[in-house]
């Protein structure tokens, strides 16, 4: 079955469509009270609150899809303010054409990603357009905070270690390929990083940052992190920052590992005394067996990020200029 207007509409074919896929996939006890908004149980006194949209192409690639990718995104960026995600809402914008199985494919994915993160999809609404037979999906999440301190861009501090939880690259890598029809096994790394940041808060560890290295890549990210702590970070040049088959695929391309996109990558910044145990609490969690130590945080005049050469000397690390193409999220 195509989507129609009517689909969006509100009325008959709007409840069979939320009926037939989203209430299926979704269920549970709040959702399926079907009010107008849902009256939750949020027993902290600090929650976290976030909203993410996603436009992705294409809508599947391998190892993940845009259904995926909005609860992966919404999960981490809560995670990443030391919180443990709760709930999450999930808004669809559909074009005129789309195929249900397509939407169905979406939703289910969607239902797998939340239920490992640990979440439950709790309100949402369904809106359908004009369009090519695309789908746009809006995620909002709330999240109970755990950290004990305020975990920040603002908050590294000269000697903090910089840990990045993997390999980067590779989502951004993968999309390039599906839509320039290069034929390759780059794999996205898509995934809810929930397991890793909750070892990590639970051991006690003093996190001083935590950045999910998404659009504009680690590049970007520590910038902004220099420029909120006013430090200078500096990064190792001789560091493995991308797997060999994502190294091969930028250097064709022209790219740099440290400005490209990921939706499963981290980076932490806490005391040199632990960088070593978190480091292996990151590697005994499910996604982070690639994680390395890549820089130190330095105090300085002037905020900025270098990566050392291998003449001995450094050059400075911008963040990313102009769009990284194609659209990651």
């Amino acid at each position: 079955m195509k989507i129609t207007s009517a689909h969006g509409g509100g009325g008959k074919q709007t409840g069979d469509l939320i009926g037939a896929i989203f209430g299926v996939y979704f269920t549970n006890e709040i959702l399926d009270r079907m009010e107008d908004a849902a009256v939750l149980d949020l027993p902290s006194t600090r929650i976290a609150f976030t909203t993410d949209s996603f436009v992705v192409t294409p809508l599947f690639f391998p190892g993940g899809d845009i259904g995926k990718l909005a609860v992966c995104g919404t999960v981490n960026d809560l995670l990443m303010r030391g919180a443990r995600p709760k709930y999450l809402s999930a808004g669809f914008i559909l074009e005129e054409g789309l195929d249900t199985d397509d939407l169905e494919r979406v939703v289910i994915s969607m239902h797998n990603a939340a239920r490992e993160a640990g979440v439950l999809i709790v309100a949402g609404d369904t809106k359908v357009v004009e369009g090519k037979a695309g789908m746009y999906v809006n995620t909002s999440g709330i999240g109970m905070v755990e950290a004990r301190g305020d975990i920040s861009a603002g908050a590294a501090r000269p000697g903090d270690a910089v840990i990045i939880s993997g390999h980067l690259g590779n989502h951004q890598a993968c999309l390039l390929s599906r839509r320039m029809g290069i034929e390759n096994t780059i794999e996205s790394d898509c995934a809810p990083l929930g397991e890793m940041v909750l070892r990590l808060l639970e051991s006690g560890l003093d996190i001083h940052t935590l950045r999910d290295i998404t659009r504009g890549g680690l590049a970007t990210v520590l910038n902004e992190i220099a420029a909120a702590s006013k430090v200078r970070i500096t990064l190792d040049g001789g560091a493995e920052y991308a797997d060999e088959q994502v190294r091969g695929f930028c250097d064709i391309l022209g790219l740099d590992p440290l400005t490209m996109g990921n939706e499963g990558r981290l980076a932490l910044l806490l005391p040199e005394k632990d960088a070593e145990r978190a480091l292996a609490l990151i590697r005994g969690s499910k996604y982070g067996a690639d994680a390395i130590r890549v820089g130190t945080v330095r105090d300085t005049d002037r905020p900025e990020v270098v990566i050392t050469t291998r003449a001995g000397g450094t050059r400075v690390v911008t963040p990313l200029l102009g769009e990284g193409l194609p659209r990651i999220c």
